[in-house]
């Protein structure tokens, strides 16, 4: 088990979705040290950056979170750039902290790593079995490249690199952007605007007919922290509900928490992304006892009120 009382450690990404719930989570199991520093203070696609970073926090363990991350849109739209910044930040990351003697680092995941038409519910086993969707794969395939020198730097120098890949993550504090959100958070603006201005449709992304699964952010930051503390093997490890929800579902249900009267309109000739994804979990239970607490509809209010609240407070 790493002692987190004595240890100090490290979050990239620290101040992003995330990286906001697993600082307090940190706290919350008593790391004697936490640091997090903005992106705008250290580029982690510099390699000098990096290795200035490490030799000046002498960090134990590592938890890296940072991204270039998005929706559909996101990707579609730069994915030169999601490939290229992923890959360099984690690389150097690893490799920096390897020749530093660091005592644990985990790296932050993605279920878009898994093949398109993997079988559901996705088991870690299965994780190399084809190529990601093609709308994500960039981002996916960053992440998968990342797994495997986790597990090249164990296997030859012995470094105590863990690999965690959660599922579709949604909560307060999420980026609600049209452009570079994911689907919860995009759905919620929408409804919540079309609410508010009394638009006759909505339009969706897609047939409805998709699925995802949705895990909400303050479980997820749990589960990284037990990992952290709990986990030590090269194999990766899926952090999910394993609860497989049609995005008509979800769309239908923010529709009503949103109190949206209109109608929902599908755009079919959108991209849609991966038709199924929902992930195989008994790994992450029988490995650190993880299990999801927050039910989706109580996560999806209670979101759906943070969004409200956030534009009362601006004023729109």
């Amino acid at each position: 088990m790493f002692d987190l009382l004595h240890a100090t450690v490290l979050v990239t990404g620290g101040h992003g979705f995330l990286g906001a719930h697993v600082l307090p989570a940190l706290a919350a199991a008593g790391a004697a040290r936490v640091v997090a520093p903005r992106a705008a203070e250290c580029d982690l696609r510099e390699v000098a950056a990096v290795r200035a970073l490490l030799d000046r926090e002498r960090p134990d363990a590592v938890v890296h979170l940072a991204a270039n991350v998005g929706g559909i849109g996101a990707n579609v739209a730069d994915p030169a750039g999601m490939l290229q910044d992923n890959l360099l930040m984690g690389i150097h990351l690893l490799d920096a902290a390897r020749q530093r003697g660091v005592r644990k680092f985990l790296t932050v995941g993605t279920a878009c790593s898994y093949p398109e038409r993997c079988p559901a519910p996705f088991r870690e086993e299965t994780l190399w079995d084809g190529y990601p969707a093609p709308e994500t794969a960039p981002y996916g395939l960053a992440k998968k490249m990342l797994l495997a020198l986790s597990a090249a730097l164990r296997a030859q120098h012995g470094f105590p690199a863990i690999f965690v890949l959660p599922t579709n993550l949604y909560g307060p504090g999420d980026r609600f952007d049209l452009e570079r959100g994911h689907v919860v958070p995009s759905l919620v603006r929408k409804f919540v605007e079309g609410t508010d201005r009394g638009d006759p449709e909505v339009e969706v992304w897609g047939d409805g007919r998709a699925t995802r699964e949705f895990l909400h952010v303050r479980d997820a930051a749990r589960g990284l922290v037990d990992a952290l503390e709990r986990y030590d093997a090269p194999e990766p490890v899926n952090l999910g509900t394993g609860c497989e929800t049609s995005i008509r579902e979800l769309a239908e249900t923010l529709a009503r928490l949103a109190g949206f009267r209109g109608r929902i309109a599908w755009r079919t000739d959108r991209p849609t992304g991966q038709p199924r994804r929902v992930l195989e979990v008994s790994r992450a239970r029988t490995a650190f006892g993880f299990r999801s607490r927050i039910p989706l509809e109580d996560g999806l209010r209670e979101t759906v009120e943070a969004f409200r609240r956030s534009r009362a407070h601006k004023g729109t």
